[in-house]
């Protein structure tokens, strides 16, 4: 009975958010922003802090105070060096391929030339 009544209300609760609002009858006119003159570098600093903490996140410690959670130098450069070479693996392998030819040859590409 208490679940049926609780779902009762949330689907009330729900379709009230689409009702349309009737109008208000009192509207303020005047608010405390406009009392206060912002200089024209509060825009530039709401674009320009998130520009430079964003950044910072990306060398979360993951509670090791290290960067990427890692806190022995040895194993981050074990880490960068076997990404690269396997990214250098992969490039010496792909550059005899012409990237014009498909290379799963799934899509037919002979009506747009």
């Amino acid at each position: 009975m208490l679940r049926t009544t609780f779902l009762i209300a949330l689907l009330i609760a729900c379709a009230s958010a689409f009702a349309p609002t009737s109008p208000v009858a009192f509207t303020a006119k005047h608010t405390a922003l406009n009392a206060v003159k912002l200089p024209n570098v509060a825009p530039i600093l709401a674009g320009a802090i998130p520009a430079t903490v964003i950044p910072s996140l990306a060398l979360a410690t993951e509670g090791t105070n290290e960067w990427l959670g890692v806190d022995d130098l040895r194993l981050l450069a074990v880490l960068f060096l076997g990404h690269w070479a396997i990214l250098s693996l992969y490039l010496n392998w792909s550059k005899g391929f012409d990237e014009e030819e498909d290379f799963f040859g799934e899509i037919d590409y002979t009506g747009r030339k």
